[in-house]
C-alpha cells in the first residue's frame, strides 16, 4: 500500500453542498476504490481539503481522484508521498 495526499479545491457549487453526509460518501468512494483514509483535514489557503489515503497502487489513486471530481464537483490534485527515510534510501 502506498500513501497518497489528495488536495481538494471547492468549486462555487460544491461549497454549497458541504455536509457530513457528503464526507461519508467520499470515504465510501475511497473504500470502494480499495483505499483507506488515514486522515482528513479542512485547509485554508491554496487547497480547501486534504485527505491522506493509502491505496494499493497509483491506478486506484487516479481513479478515486477523478471519481471524486465527477461525483462532488471538487477538483483533486493527488500525489504519492514517501517517508524521508525511504527517500534517503532512493537517492
Amino acid at each position: 500500500m502506498g500513501l497518497y495526499l489528495m488536495f481538494g479545491k471547492y468549486s462555487p457549487d460544491s461549497i454549497q453542498d458541504i455536509s457530513s453526509e457528503r464526507t461519508d460518501k467520499a470515504h465510501e468512494l475511497i473504500k470502494n476504490n480499495r483505499g483507506t483514509v488515514k486522515a482528513g483535514y479542512a485547509l485554508l489557503g491554496r487547497s480547501d481539503l486534504l485527505f491522506i489515503v493509502e491505496f494499493p497502487d497509483a491506478a486506484n489513486a487516479v481513479k478515486t481522484s477523478v471519481d471524486m471530481g465527477k461525483m462532488f464537483g471538487i477538483s483533486f490534485a493527488t500525489t504519492p508521498a514517501i517517508t524521508i527515510e525511504e527517500f534517503d534510501k532512493l537517492v
